[in-house]
């Protein structure tokens, strides 16, 4: 999947795309009916709410999950951010977030580089995530949230968070969002299962809480230029990826049809991948 000129002079000033059902009920429904299973397992990549057994983020499930597998090598996915970096690709990140009906907790503003750069040592912002809405998304269950532009400020001020959620992260203060939702605004792309959004690494975004009584599952690639690879990995190997192989895609419809995908977790989590290594 090519971009045109103008969908790379949108991406340029707003750090993001926007792809309204992209992807077919039946490609989605392949992917819809392995959550259950995945978000059932007592796998240490499954992070859950505080105080519920609801799943916050399943992590890394391209590594044990023959669907999700299929999905981290989709064309549609990968060549799109090939195209924007001129790089090979390999996953650093990826993760199903279950923003779960009433029990889906907030996404503090944030930008994702951030996170990367400080607990990861990437050393740009070259890397992109990708998402793909796996339930009809509304203004009721938590859309993702975006100030369109930001990404152009290269990397802002945050602090770490690790009381808010159950998952720790580099969060923005008020007074600047609100400076920045002043200059940019507020996005809230929302659309259709098998609807697609890609978005700046240094893009600023946050999600509420979900109070509805529908799921708000999506799919986040976080695809990385391979010369761009993270030098220190002190987080487990499941939620920050140390193989930096280029990802090489399969056909276009290969999430309907049978291809050979690699599992190497299928068994369980290896005991390395769930402790910080030493980087080279």
């Amino acid at each position: 999947m090519k971009l045109t000129r103008q969908q790379i002079e949108e991406f340029e000033r707003d750090g993001y795309l926007f792809f309204p059902g992209l992807f077919k009920p039946e490609e989605i429904k392949v992917l819809t009916d392995e959550v259950p299973r995945l978000y059932a397992q007592r796998r240490p990549e499954n992070v859950r709410e505080k105080g519920s057994e609801a799943v916050r983020t399943n992590f890394a499930a391209h590594m044990y999950s023959y669907p999700y597998a299929k999905l981290a090598r989709h064309p549609r996915m990968i060549e799109p951010v090939q195209q924007i970096f001129g790089d090979e690709l390999y996953m650093h990140q990826f993760k199903i977030n279950g923003k779960m009906a009433f029990d889906g907790d907030v996404w503090q503003w944030h930008q994702d580089y951030g996170t990367w750069k400080n607990d990861d040592l990437m050393p740009e912002a070259r890397a992109m995530n990708v998402a793909i809405f796996l339930d009809e998304v509304t203004e009721f269950n938590g859309p993702l949230m975006f100030i369109p532009g930001s990404h152009k400020l290269g990397v802002i001020d945050a602090a770490h968070d690790t009381a808010t959620t159950s998952y720790p992260l580099w969060t923005i203060d008020h007074d600047t969002i609100a400076k920045l939702v002043a200059r940019g605004g507020i996005v809230a792309p929302k659309g259709s299962a098998g609807s697609m959004i890609m978005f700046h690494s240094c893009l600023v975004h946050a999600s509420t809480s979900n109070l509805s009584p529908w799921n708000r599952v999506s799919v986040y690639l976080s695809l990385c230029a391979v010369s761009n690879h993270i030098r220190r990995f002190k987080r487990p190997e499941y939620i920050a990826h140390r193989d930096f192989t280029p990802i090489k895609c399969l056909p276009d419809d290969c999430l309907l049809k049978d291809y050979g995908v690699d599992l190497p977790w299928k068994d369980g989590t290896p005991e390395a991948a769930l402790k910080p290594a030493i980087a080279a």
